[in-house]
């Protein structure tokens, strides 16, 4: 392993195809402006420097970032890559992931639009995210405690699980597929319509109209507070702790049981899904 330290670099692909290359308390940045640093790399790592630059890391492999900066100005950082690990780093330019595969990301925080497009294998704990279309048609995701904020999450998904997770986000998981959310907080308008085979596992859903549209839809003792019109033409199995406002014409076959609900819809055909008032107390009666 070869290491830089304590240089700027701003020309155009500054170490373009370099391997088995460290690079330490550097910057990308300066009157050149170029592009790509790491373009076209092989076991590539950055720690303590700060990216400036657009596009640094472009179709590597073996790439490992750790208490960098990656500023606004960094846009479209991680493309076409495979094999990485991202910790303790600032990742605040637009569309910075999209493409890669085999990515873990710990303790980062991410400002940053369009991040995660299309990316097929990610791991991410302890990590603060506020973006839009975020992990949009990405697969393979395992989330742990991430707390993300922002609009249009996790549209098209598959294959995913998220425990102890904070989302305050609107039409999130929108046609996502083979999806688990278990013991986390979900907050916004029209959470998961269209979905196939999502499991809400001990969950606290907030906002109106959610869960439209599904199949194969679970929800297992979730809490639902200031939820209306919930579950229309939706295939679901429920249990839920919390009074519900009103659920609306959910689909035969299906089976909701809650411990209070101020209205249930009816008005359209096929719409005779059971609702069941359990006994039991539960969380926000009187």
């Amino acid at each position: 392993m070869k290491y830089i330290e304590h240089q700027t670099f701003d020309a155009e692909r500054a170490l373009y195809g370099s391997r088995d290359l460290t690079v330490r308390r550097c910057r990308f940045d300066g009157p050149a402006d170029g592009e790509s640093a790491f373009k076209e790399c092989t076991n590539i790592g950055a720690e303590d420097s700060f990216f400036n630059l657009r596009y640094p890391f472009w179709h590597d492999h073996g790439l490992t970032i750790r208490n960098c900066e990656l500023t606004q100005l960094c846009r479209a950082a991680l493309w076409y890559s495979d094999h990485i690990t991202i910790e303790d780093t600032r990742l605040h330019g637009i569309k910075a992931l999209r493409e890669c595969a085999d990515a873990t990301l710990r303790g980062c925080d991410i400002l940053s639009p369009e991040f995660g497009w299309s990316v097929r294998g990610i791991t991410m704990e302890d990590c603060t995210a506020e973006s839009e279309y975020f992990m949009m048609r990405s697969t393979g995701l395992r989330f742990t405690n991430v707390r993300m904020k922002g609009k249009y999450s996790f549209q098209y998904i598959e294959d995913a699980v998220f425990d102890h997770c904070t989302f305050d986000t609107k039409d999130a998981f929108w046609h996502a597929k083979n999806v688990t959310v278990k013991n986390s907080v979900v907050k916004g308008e029209y959470l998961a319509w269209y979905c196939e085979n999502v499991t809400f596992d001990h969950c606290r859903i907030e906002g109106t109209q959610p869960l439209c549209y599904c199949k194969g839809l679970k929800l297992i003792d979730c809490e639902m507070v200031g939820t209306d019109l919930a579950f229309e033409r939706s295939d679901v199995q429920a249990t839920v702790i919390t009074p519900v406002l009103s659920i609306k014409n959910p689909l035969a076959g299906s089976s909701i049981t809650v411990p209070a609900v101020g209205e249930v819809i009816r008005d359209m055909d096929g719409a005779d899904g059971r609702v069941v008032l359990s006994p039991s107390p539960c969380k926000g009666c009187a």
